[in-house]
């Protein structure tokens, strides 16, 4: 058996984020358009006499170490299904933002899936660690495949979306997560009484990825929770506006935030907004990166 397996896998933003009225079961129908971005997390998977999980990083203490991380619920998810019992130590090397609205919970899930079947040999196809995926989170198939997707349904039917060039972003790290729930919650109240439309991927916006046009793209972004985020957390609108003053082409909210994301015309570009986000405080932290970036990949 090996003795270790090391998954490296991104985080993502969301360039599109269309949301439709609250489902019967609670989700969103969504259009969400999700770009894997060059920030990572790395999950290391050894043979252990029982599950543990531990983390290091940036915002390691935030991280939860039980049966709720996504990580160790992959880990029993697949050993579930091959009538293994999940002994193993999951360390998790944590880069990506935690509660950001940059799927790092789900991206973990993805890389400790992936190491898992690496390290037991499971034999599992694309398809089936996919469904294991969706079982666990909407972000978490997408962490899998990265690159560009268009998610549908609540986010877990996956389309790949062609990219045609590199696009540069900066994430601005705010104090303290928003919970996903909350925010949505939010948009629900936000909408009561309105007609919510359908979602649907723009055309404009899918165009400007395949084409690898910036300036497009900047002026395609949209993300429906935006409102909702910023109505739980204020202090945002003061870090979108840093940004744009900075010379980003473009600011939103990443997710259900609370991370803020500006699309930068190129790296110099993209170091001069984050040290103008940092020098703002009005973020904890500035963090550039390019995408897309692959999927989890064994390292």
């Amino acid at each position: 058996m090996t003795h270790s397996v090391t998954v490296r896998v991104p985080a993502k933003v969301n360039v599109q984020l269309a949301v439709g009225a609250p489902r019967p079961d609670g989700f969103h129908d969504l259009a969400n358009v999700f770009l894997a971005v060059g920030l990572y997390d790395e999950v290391t998977v050894t043979p252990a006499d029982e599950l543990r999980v531990t983390c290091s990083g940036p915002d390691a203490a935030q991280v939860p170490l039980d049966a709720t991380n996504l990580a160790a619920r992959a880990a029993i998810a697949l050993a579930g299904r091959h009538g293994i019992a999940p002994d193993v130590h999951l360390h998790i090397a944590k880069d990506i933002p935690v509660a950001g609205g940059m799927a790092g919970g789900s991206a973990d899930g993805a890389a400790a899936l992936l190491a898992c079947d690496a390290l037991w040999n499971t034999g599992s196809s694309r398809d089936e660690l996919l469904a294991i995926c969706a079982e666990l989170g909407s972000d978490v198939p997408f962490s899998l495949i990265g690159g560009a997707a268009l998610g549908t349904g609540r986010g877990e039917q996956l389309t790949p979306v062609e990219v045609g060039g590199a696009f540069h972003w900066v994430f601005a790290v705010a104090d303290g997560g928003l919970s996903t729930p909350a925010v949505y919650g939010e948009f629900d109240r936000l909408t009561a009484g309105t007609r919510v439309p359908e979602p649907a991927a723009s055309p404009v916006l899918l165009a400007a990825l395949r084409a690898g046009n910036t300036a497009v793209l900047a002026d395609s972004l949209s993300n429906d929770l935006q409102a909702a985020a910023l109505s739980l957390r204020p202090s945002l609108a003061g870090t979108l506006a840093a940004g744009t003053t900075a010379g980003a082409l473009a600011a939103l909210v990443s997710g259900s935030g609370p991370t803020t994301a500006f699309l930068v015309a190129d790296a110099e570009s993209a170091h001069k907004v984050a040290d103008a986000l940092l020098t703002s405080g009005t973020c904890r932290n500035a963090r550039t990166a390019v995408s897309p970036a692959p999927g989890a990949t064994v390292v």
